[in-house]
């Protein structure tokens, strides 16, 4: 019985560091990216909203994804939506640094070091998870 609850732990584990791997690399590539474009200075617009997943038993919450509009140096204008999200609802009309893409500006990301240091926070979660999950079917009581 104990084989397959470490069978199962192998599994989880093997998905979780894959999803880490995965996230972490699209996090690194956007911040590669963001140090070679060009910044602009975006004026807020709005808000898109969507909620937490509420995993862990904790509640679900409203968070908010700003929208913005920037002008690239011949001063055309474009839109974008942030992918940082935040609690409070932002302020109409209030700035935000953003990267854009030179090629395409359509493709633009609010500069942010939030999703490193989140990248972090789940790092050490899931490390500190399995040991604690390993250690518990250890002493498990089976049988």
């Amino acid at each position: 019985m104990k084989t397959i609850l470490y069978i199962v732990w192998a599994l989880f584990v093997a998905a979780a560091i894959l999803s880490l791997l995965y996230a972490s690399r699209r996090t690194k590539r956007q911040a590669r990216q963001m140090a070679e474009w060009p910044k602009a200075q975006a004026t807020v617009t709005g808000s898109a909203t969507g909620w937490t997943s509420g995993v862990g038993g904790s509640s679900r919450n409203l968070r908010y994804f700003p929208t913005y509009q920037f002008t690239d140096p011949q001063g055309t204008l474009f839109m974008g939506k942030s992918e940082v999200s935040d609690v409070e609802q932002p302020v109409p009309g209030s700035l935000i640094e953003v990267a854009y893409n030179p090629a395409n500006p359509n493709e633009s990301l609010e500069v942010s070091s939030e999703p490193r240091t989140a990248m972090g926070c789940l790092i050490a979660f899931f490390a500190v998870f399995a040991v604690v999950s390993f250690w518990f079917i250890g002493v498990f009581p089976v049988g």
